[in-house]
């Protein structure tokens, strides 16, 4: 069995550095099949969902949902801290040399005890290889030890830094379009207020933070599982606001930069495509109509009354359900895999947002009156 050993210490050690070196130093996608890190979100992510679905309470439901990315994190890492210890304890046990005082051949608890040690560089002196080659491995396993660790303390600021900017342009949807953010929002206050000329810059930041989005989380894919400060705002859903805005505004509002709309558009559905392809959930029919026809016809009559010129014919309508269907059935898929709830593209209530609420002020003039208007006119 010894002779084993080497040969399976060997294949742990390439395995777990071949891993972490596609999760944490590869800026692109990794496409082999056999992942142990890909192995281990999906059913870490199965166990995890599971254990929510015991929870009834949708706030509780939620905050445990939001501690699964960070949780994970930590436990990869162990899991591979781990693969990496035994690998070397292997290769102490194959070669069979006493260690200090001992004369017999050490047991593999104690090579493992051994290869932990000397990972850490604790060097506590009672385990010692005696033997050239099993200082060697030691030497060997201390230097990447530490090489490991501090490519894992390193990771963590990159990682944190690609949340932050991801964050920034979900909060500052609250107050432009809702909260959850909708397209109907969006479009609704920036027409009342007399702003939709600025949508041009809007447009412009929403196809960086997506294309940003797209090559955070493809290098990086456990952000996707990192959940923002509030229940009712998620990537997802700011992504999709931002295609339910670019798909009325191609097939419904006539006055409009095409060209913007239309690249934006692209960026967005080509973060939406190639998320769904990393996280291998595949385009499914939706389960309900974001934008059944009463409410299709209250929003374009809404932005009407708002002074824009709004295209309300058949065929527009035909052209919104044609660009809807590029992009719904991949974020439908992404919101049941990772559960996130998809915000619809107008909303038949007004909305309180978030800069609205106050558990200290509930009742204080500008947060307690405010959502018995419409938020867009405290734009105006």
């Amino acid at each position: 069995m010894r002779f084993l050993a080497p040969i399976l210490g060997t294949v742990i050690m390439f395995v777990v550095l071949l891993d972490a070196f596609e999760a944490m130093v590869l800026p692109r996608r990794a496409t082999r099949k056999f992942r142990p890190a890909r192995y281990y979100y999906r059913v870490f992510w199965y166990v995890w969902v599971n254990v929510a679905d015991w929870f009834k309470r949708r706030g509780v439901r939620q905050h445990f949902l939001s501690i699964f990315g960070p949780l994970s994190l930590f436990g990869l890492f162990t899991l591979w801290v781990i693969m990496l210890i035994v690998s070397f304890a292997l290769f102490h046990w194959s070669l069979g040399t006493p260690m200090g005082s001992e004369k017999l051949a050490p047991s593999f608890g104690t090579c493992v005890y051994l290869s932990g040690e000397t990972f850490f560089t604790l060097g506590y002196g009672d385990f010692s290889p005696t033997g050239a080659l099993g200082r060697a491995l030691s030497v060997l396993e201390a230097g990447m030890g530490f090489g490991f660790m501090a490519v894992i303390i390193g990771y963590l600021p990159v990682l944190y830094q690609a949340f932050s900017r991801r964050e920034h342009t979900i909060s500052l949807l609250d107050a432009r379009a809702g909260s959850p953010p909708t397209a109907g929002e969006m479009l609704g206050r920036l027409a009342k207020a007399g702003s939709l000329s600025q949508i041009d810059n809007l447009l412009w930041e929403w196809e960086s933070w997506s294309a940003d989005l797209l090559e955070s989380q493809l290098s990086f894919p456990v952000l996707a599982f990192y959940r923002s400060q509030h229940d009712n705002q998620s990537w997802l859903a700011c992504l999709t606001a931002i295609l339910d805005t670019c798909a009325i505004l191609q097939a419904n509002i006539v006055d409009t930069n095409r060209h913007q709309v239309q690249i934006t558009f692209a960026m967005a559905r080509h973060t939406a495509v190639d998320l769904s392809l990393i996280f291998r959930t595949p385009q499914r029919d939706l389960q309900h109509d974001r934008l059944p026809n009463n409410c299709y016809r209250e929003l374009m009559a809404d932005l009407s009354e708002s002074k824009l010129r709004v295209d309300t014919s058949a065929a527009s309508a035909a052209r919104l359900r044609e660009l809807r269907a590029m992009y719904e059935p991949f974020i439908e898929a992404l919101s049941d895999y990772f559960k996130f709830d998809l915000p619809p593209i107008a909303l038949t209530e007004v909305p309180v947002d978030n800069w609205q609420r106050s558990p200290w002020q509930a009742s204080a003039p500008g947060i307690g009156s405010l959502p018995t208007t419409n938020p867009a006119d405290h734009f105006t």
